[in-house]
């Protein structure tokens, strides 16, 4: 039986498991996807190949240790530094990153978006920030700290922290932190966001499963809101295409569908 694992730091909250697993209990596929705790993303790759794992999905905050410790990485994921797919292939860890792809999908049913607002700089930001620079979508990324944002500058994105930061009006905004994951924190300073989000229309939440402050907000401003739901099942299906060199139907995505929603 094939083995495989999502790696993060906290990762117990994952419903990776249960949508994957959804995913082969359907192909027939004799396979189990698993929860590891990864302490030091350094020692990724060594912890992938010593676990005897097929494949991986690697989760906050191991996407750019991933990205430098893969032996090849294919596709948009050598753009954005940072990966989110570990395949075994050849003895090699080949890396994707389909959080790119997953959340330009995930955003579809809000319908047209000319400008957006992302909040964080790490890793699924900078999927994110290059996914909507790809369809000319026009990006703004707003972070904490200034010492994050070199990325965003050298792919010429708007960049800013909090103290340079004047807001403006955006359709979408875009929480890519983890505030509000464990906590009930916001991904910014209320000042902010009140502003931003008075003037948006829709509000996108990377966290899933759960209303957290950020989306809880944007809806008393009337916004249309979205949790990383979609995102996590449509990087999955894409994943998943990687883990069993399968395409996936309809069939294939509700029932991975199910399994994350427990059903």
């Amino acid at each position: 039986m094939k083995t495989f694992a999502i790696f993060g730091n906290p990762v117990e909250h994952s419903k990776s498991p249960q949508m994957h697993n959804a995913g082969f209990k359907h192909l027939n596929i004799e396979a189990q996807y698993i929860k590891h705790q990864l302490e030091d993303g350094t020692t990724i790759k060594q912890t992938f190949l010593s676990n005897h794992y097929h494949g991986a999905n690697i989760t906050v905050p191991h996407k750019e240790h991933a990205f430098k410790n893969a032996d090849e990485v294919r596709g948009i994921a050598k753009k954005i530094e940072a990966v989110n797919t570990y395949v075994l292939e050849n003895n090699k860890v080949i890396a994707y990153n389909t959080d790119a792809p997953g959340f330009i999908k995930a955003i579809k049913s809000f319908g047209t978006i000319k400008t957006a607002l992302l909040l964080g700089a790490g890793g699924t930001a900078k999927a994110i920030a290059l996914a909507l620079k790809e369809k000319n979508i026009e990006v703004t990324v707003l972070n904490r700290s200034e010492n994050k944002l070199e990325f965003f500058k050298q792919h010429n994105i708007p960049n800013y922290s909090w103290e340079s930061f004047k807001p403006k009006k955006y359709d979408l905004i875009i929480n890519s932190t983890s505030a509000g994951l464990k906590d009930e924190l916001l991904p910014c300073p209320t000042e902010i966001l009140d502003s931003v989000l008075s003037q948006a229309s829709f509000a996108f939440d990377c966290i899933y499963g759960k209303i957290t402050p950020f989306l809880a907000l944007a809806k008393t401003k009337g916004l249309e809101i979205k949790d990383g739901e979609d995102m996590l099942l449509f990087q999955g299906v894409l994943a998943f295409e990687y883990f069993t060199n399968t395409s996936a139907d309809k069939k294939l995505v509700e029932s991975m569908r199910k399994g994350l929603k427990g059903e």
